[in-house]
């Protein structure tokens, strides 16, 4: 006969009990569950199995042959199954104990990182932190779809109710332009006269965030002209080199630009970017969460 039927681990291990006591009262006792359960568990196991285990009879419980014979397969799958639980506890905990950082723009901003880092394992040796670079076609840094537990983003955020946050950086923005550009032969420059000139553009799946880099609000609602898209960092340089538009960019992340064939000037008329460690509101109460964002405020000098 094929025996295709799925057995329980718990019948499993109400057998093994049986079999090593060879006593259903003191089985059950083990077990915490009453004699009765346990004799109508064990002839179900019977049924299904479609023989005797047990022999019971005035001189008590003995195993028959095909008891005996199940007995070490019995024991080996509870040795698995224990196994797997204990696998499966390591790894959410493992989990637990886990931060994931999103970031688009490394917030290289004077050893902010290490400096959270640090305050941050302090309070919490045993949680690993992992850093995970997101492009600009997600604005939360992975914080929307679950992927980062807390991320350096700039505001505004798509859904911004969704999150909560602590100001890592309120910057003034400065015009990134090739060096060849008849504008950076200014000092500084009025965002009114940029009005006219070819900006690159967040992805539009960046949505708020990518009419502030546009400055939409101070464009009297004359619409911008775009000359690129840019998804990333590299790919700005590369716009930026081969003239297809300018853009803003907050002071902090200056460096990123300036490689050769890039200057940037102060520019005025626009509101200042604020660059952000948010999380989702729902996750405040989690200890890591929590942890890592008041590690964050202290090494920003936050409240």
């Amino acid at each position: 006969m094929a025996m295709t039927m799925d057995v329980h681990v718990r019948d499993l291990r109400y057998f093994a009990a049986v079999a090593e006591e060879l006593h259903f009262t003191r089985a059950a006792e083990r077990l915490y569950v009453s004699q009765p359960a346990l004799s109508k568990q064990i002839r179900a196991l019977e049924r299904q199995l479609g023989v005797d285990l047990f022999r019971r009879d005035r001189h008590g419980v003995a195993l028959t042959a095909a008891g005996t014979a199940l007995l070490p397969h019995a024991r080996r799958v509870l040795d698995a199954w224990a196994g797997a639980a204990a696998a499966v506890e390591e790894a959410r905990t493992a989990e637990r104990s886990t931060l994931v950082v999103g970031m688009s723009t490394s917030p290289g901003r004077g050893g902010l990182l290490p400096a959270i880092r640090s305050r941050f394992t302090a309070a919490h040796p045993e949680a690993a932190v992992r850093l995970r670079q997101v492009n600009w076609d997600d604005p939360s840094a992975g914080l929307a779809d679950g992927d980062a537990d807390v991320a350096f983003v700039w505001l505004p955020l798509p859904d911004q109710e969704r999150y909560a946050w602590t100001v890592v950086a309120e910057e003034p923005l400065q015009v990134a332009l090739p060096e060849t550009h008849p504008l950076a032969a200014r000092a500084e420059i009025d965002f009114a006269d940029l009005l006219d000139e070819p900006f690159l553009a967040l992805p539009k799946s960046s949505g708020p965030l990518r009419d502030y880099w546009l400055a939409l609000d101070a464009r009297g609602g004359r619409p911008p002209r775009i000359g690129a898209e840019i998804a990333g960092t590299e790919e700005t340089y590369e716009a930026l080199v081969a003239g297809l538009g300018i853009c803003l960019v907050a002071t902090g992340n200056v460096p990123l630009l300036t490689l050769g064939g890039v200057t940037t000037r102060p520019v005025h008329g626009v509101s200042p970017s604020r660059y952000v460690l948010a999380w989702r509101r729902e996750d405040e109460h989690r200890p890591l969460v929590r942890a890592y964002a008041q590690a964050c405020r202290r090494a920003t000098g936050g409240a």
